[in-house]
């Protein structure tokens, strides 16, 4: 019975034993992961990019229709690759001549302006590239474009001596490298010189003058569909650092505000968007591509006021969206953005930002309120057998400050103490009022608008580590 059990009990470990086998054999091992292709990215443009242009001619306005010629001045990216570069032609068409109505015709009357200036809607509809390919847009123009205008920064301004204001003055160099840029972008714009200008000054004194758009005039052309430039793929090295840790954290963006804002009419707390336009590298690597989104908020919006006491607006971003990346915390602030040259815009030690007036306003004012005290003494001296001279003398100072030129033609053939006198007070009143006493000017950024944003990361700081840069 022994020997029964025994042979019992190897038979069933050799069936067992060739069972387990069996298994093993008819089941494949696991597949072993195969490494994963490399992707690819769109190269487009989508819709809702603005395009920024310059007139690089002058334009006499005469019809609608008319044909406009204009550059880029900002390169446009698709991830991190450069699609349309700087300088590129774009072609556009005069769509619009807006009726002047009748208010603001009467108070143009009133400064002998009889031509006031008319508001012009243009559209841009074809881009020539370098290689001479002509790619055809559709586009509406920014209302509020149209403007000259300087990229300001805070590289003057003195910051605080706290970690991350030591942080922003390392990045002194990167906005006067973005400087450098702008100017070199504006350098392909043929603007006028002193004397043109100052012919286009006399020109707009007369009561009947023409109405142009200078050179160098920038418009923000709003794509109304997207550009297709193809598709491109994605190197291993690319992928795999969108997985690395966060980046250093002292980064100088260059970015386009997508929300636009006013002192005037933004509420505090209102939300702020911004897209980054350019890439943001780190050596080789790519920090962010090109269309990470920026999220922040208005931390100050205050409405210009009487006395001539301008706004201030200044906002800030606190999280920052990579396309199919992961989200960043941070803190970014405004280091430079495009500004209208006639605002005088400047920085504030936070950052914030506000109008200035220029200083030729004492200038301005001062002569007026000479012209007005000139007349009036020799009003006050009114001798009758004054010289035809002397009067005329007289009449054309008032007019000067009342009228400007045809003040002065006025006042020179119409010899009469009580009309220079008038023209005179006129002049040197209304320069006071709207020089000193008037509502100052709001701080207005429209969609479009390119700002240079610090971007401070909450981890892994490094604050004497120079700035990375877009390129």
């Amino acid at each position: 019975m022994a020997i029964k059990r025994t042979l019992g009990s190897a038979f069933l470990t050799c069936v067992c034993v060739s069972w387990a086998w069996g298994q093993q054999v008819a089941s494949p091992p696991p597949p072993t992961p195969a490494p994963s292709p490399a992707g690819t990215v769109t190269l487009s443009v989508p819709r809702s990019t603005t395009l920024q242009v310059a007139l690089d001619k002058e334009v006499r306005v005469k019809r609608v229709g008319q044909p406009v010629h204009g550059r880029l001045i900002e390169p446009v990216y698709a991830f991190d690759e450069q699609l349309i570069p700087v300088g590129s032609e774009v072609l556009g068409r005069i769509t619009q001549l807006e009726a002047v109505t009748g208010k603001k015709r009467f108070l143009a009357a009133l400064n002998a302006d009889f031509t006031p200036t008319r508001r012009i809607n243009l559209e841009f509809d074809e881009l020539i590239l370098a290689d001479g390919r002509h790619i055809p847009l559709k586009t509406g123009v920014t209302p509020g474009s149209g403007r000259a205008i300087q990229l300001v920064t805070t590289a003057d301004t003195q910051k605080k001596k706290t970690a991350k204001g030591v942080a922003r003055e390392k990045t002194k160099e990167a906005l006067e490298e973005a400087k450098r840029k702008w100017h070199e972008a504006m350098k392909q714009i043929k603007t006028p010189g002193r004397m043109h200008r100052l012919g286009r000054l006399a020109v707009a004194q007369l009561p009947v003058h023409p109405q142009y758009l200078g050179a160098g005039t920038v418009y923000f052309a709003e794509l109304k569909e997207p550009l297709d430039f193809g598709s491109k793929p994605l190197s291993t090295q690319t992928l795999a650092s969108f997985a690395t840790p966060p980046p250093p954290c002292n980064l100088l963006a260059h970015a386009q505000l997508v929300t636009p804002l006013s002192s005037a009419t933004t509420p505090l707390g209102a939300p702020v968007e911004a897209v980054l336009t350019q890439p943001l590298f780190s050596g080789e690597r790519i920090i962010f591509p090109q269309g990470s989104l920026l999220k922040g908020s208005v931390v100050q919006a205050q409405p210009a006021r009487r006395l001539a006491r301008h706004g201030k607006l200044r906002f800030v971003f606190h999280e920052l969206f990579p396309p199919d990346g992961l989200q960043q915390k941070l803190d970014a602030y405004l280091e430079g953005v495009q500004a209208d040259q006639a605002q005088h815009v400047k920085f504030d030690t936070e950052g914030g930002a506000q109008p200035t007036s220029p200083k030729t306003r004492y200038l301005l004012t001062g002569l007026s309120v000479a012209l007005a005290a000139a007349a009036y003494q020799d009003s006050e001296a009114g001798d009758v057998g004054a010289s035809s001279s002397g009067n005329a003398g007289q009449g054309a100072a008032g007019g000067a400050a009342g009228f400007k030129l045809v003040g002065i033609l006025a006042g020179a053939f119409i010899h009469s103490r009580p009309f220079a006198l008038g023209m005179g007070v006129y002049g040197a009143s209304r320069s006071v009022y709207s020089e000193f006493l008037a509502r100052g000017r709001e701080v207005v950024f429209q969609k479009g608008t390119a700002m240079e944003i610090g971007l401070w990361m909450e981890r892994n700081c490094d604050a004497s580590a120079p700035p990375e840069q877009a390129r």
